[in-house]
């Protein structure tokens, strides 16, 4: 195995939550979005398809901590062959999140598990990456 691999679920993940329709993540086409937190900040991630994979990561560019699509959906570079920040040309590669070009660094992008089964895209909670909660209804106010 790769070390730079995104991880896939764990064995005691869970169940996956279901995500989209596979047929919603093309081969380098516009990403599946979604929000997330991660430590319990509201963070966005998202999905995408390169050289038939799903692979799954935070919206956050690790040289400025901002979202990345240049529209909304859309990562890749105009070759379909990277993942490009909008800010400042952080690149990134697909496969593995790691930064090839740019101002990132040594940085790799925080992957999210995701899994594909049944024609769905599931993805997998971990520690420090959670589903948003939903509000909870308030209970009715009190009668005097």
């Amino acid at each position: 195995m790769n070390p730079f691999d995104p991880p896939g679920p764990s064995p005691d993940a869970g169940p996956g939550l279901p995500l989209c329709a596979s047929t919603e993540v093309a081969e380098t086409g516009r990403a599946w979005v979604w929000d997330v937190q991660q430590h319990g900040r509201p963070e966005r991630a998202f999905v995408v398809r390169f050289e038939g994979q799903l692979r799954a990561y935070l919206n956050r560019c690790v040289h400025v901590p901002t979202e990345m699509d240049w529209q909304p959906g859309e990562f890749f570079d105009i070759e379909k062959r990277f993942i490009l920040c909008s800010l400042h040309g952080a690149t990134y590669a697909p496969d593995s999140g790691r930064c090839v070009g740019g101002p990132c660094g040594r940085g790799r992008l925080t992957p999210v598990a995701v899994a594909e089964q049944g024609g769905q895209v599931y993805w997998y909670p971990s520690r420090d990456i959670t589903p948003v909660p939903f509000d909870e209804p308030s209970p009715p106010p009190a009668t005097p």
